[in-house]
């Protein structure tokens, strides 16, 4: 009995807490057995539409970590922590941590990610109030 609870208690802590910047990089472009062997079934499964058919995701929900799965693989993660910033960060703090090559597109930041295997982008979403509300790593030619 006590292994069959274990999975559900072991992800109560984030799965991005603690993990390095590339570690969650390697995330991008991971086959669906990759993601469950590595982390276990998710606490829930979610569609994601898209304004285009081609669009819809599969979203496998772990706790501190979304992934966006599209085919057999993850294009898209939404974490609540990464490169310095969190979500109910404000806006500045949020600039400051990502330094000048972050482009402020005003309801949200992006930040490129160079010398990976494809061309990735960070984006960081903002409320009404201008503090984090989404941060995502995507593959940007998807």
């Amino acid at each position: 009995m006590f292994i069959a609870l274990y999975p559900a208690f072991a992800q109560e802590r984030p799965l991005n807490t603690g993990l390095n910047v590339d570690e969650q990089y390697a995330f991008i472009g991971m086959t669906v057995a990759g993601v469950i062997e590595r982390f276990g079934p998710p606490r829930a499964v979610a569609a994601a539409r898209g304004t285009e058919l081609w669009q819809d995701d599969v979203v496998f929900q772990y706790t501190g970590v979304d992934f966006y799965i599209y085919n057999d693989r993850v294009w898209q993660v939404r974490l609540i922590t990464t490169h310095g910033v969190s979500n109910g960060d404000a806006k500045r703090a949020v600039l400051s941590a990502l330094g000048n090559t972050a482009q402020d597109m005003d309801d949200h930041v992006l930040l490129p990610i160079n010398g990976r295997t494809w061309p990735m982008m960070m984006r960081v979403n903002f409320n009404n109030s201008g503090l984090t509300s989404a941060i995502y790593i995507y593959r940007s030619d998807f």
